[in-house]
């Protein structure tokens, strides 16, 4: 068993980092992240996911290397969405790596999407 390290004396304690929260299940996940990137899609501007996730406080999925692109190829077959390009993210642990960027349909603006 581990424990955390003890701060020497006069040293500041160290940040907590904020607790992650991931869904139990693929299902339940999709049904708390969905309406967020339905809102984003109906406003036309470009996005990446990263920033809609952050700005939502969005729940990671189970897995969370497959299921957020599982989640834009989803939206982007139910006309909700569709590629608009590339960005340099802005998600802290990627170091400005290249992500896609998305934007909302012309039947997403509309909010009639079948």
């Amino acid at each position: 068993m581990t424990t955390a390290p003890t701060p020497l004396p006069g040293m500041p304690e160290p940040p907590t980092p904020s607790a992650v929260q991931r869904a139990a299940d693929y299902e339940t996940w999709l049904g708390a992240v969905r309406p967020a990137f339905e809102a984003a899609a109906a406003t036309g501007r470009p996005f990446t996911t990263y920033e809609i996730a952050h700005a939502a406080n969005l729940p990671e999925p189970p897995d969370a290397a497959h299921q957020w692109g599982r989640l834009m190829n989803l939206l982007a077959a139910e006309g909700w969405i569709r590629t608009a390009g590339w960005a340099a993210s802005d998600r802290p642990t990627t170091r400005h790596s290249g992500v896609r960027t998305w934007r909302g349909t012309r039947a997403a603006r509309k909010q009639a999407v079948a």
